[in-house]
């Protein structure tokens, strides 16, 4: 047998190819969705997976003011941000995120599940979240998502 055709080949960012795809969000659970949107964005679901580099996909998800929560999550999870300042720390529920930008919800959520690194900010830049079921990628034909 020839030990040649047995060598590990690491992807790097010249041979990486970023595929474009689309999700509609309609009636999702936002932790199941997030947490499938970012395997895809580090690439976990290709056999060229590398970890040190970005070999995930570009995601667009539609519909992001129709994802839902199980149980009373809406009325009663609280989202946390401090400025850095002693007692700059604010709360807010989900559902007045919900009513002013429904996208964030969604960003929160992916961003929490991918590396905080470089990388990871990297990764979180191919993520593309709209409200409604139009976009703006059209000229990369995106393939239809269903999860």
């Amino acid at each position: 047998m020839d030990s040649q055709s047995y060598k590990t080949i690491s992807a790097n960012k010249n041979t990486v190819v970023h595929d474009w795809y689309v999700i509609d969000a309609t009636n999702l659970p936002v932790g199941r969705l997030a947490s499938k949107v970012a395997l895809m964005l580090k690439g976990k679901h290709k056999p060229s997976y590398t970890p040190h580099v970005d070999t995930g996909d570009n995601i667009i998800i539609l519909n992001a003011e129709k994802v839902r929560f199980s149980g009373k999550k809406m009325q009663q999870k609280v989202y946390l941000r401090y400025s850095g300042y002693p007692g700059g720390q604010k709360s807010t529920r989900a559902e007045e995120i919900m009513a002013k930008q429904p996208q964030r919800i969604i960003e929160m959520a992916v961003r929490g599940m991918l590396p905080k690194n470089t990388l990871g900010r990297a990764m979180f830049r191919k993520l593309f979240v709209y409200v409604g079921d139009e976009h703006k990628h059209a000229a990369q034909t995106p393939k239809k998502l269903t999860l």
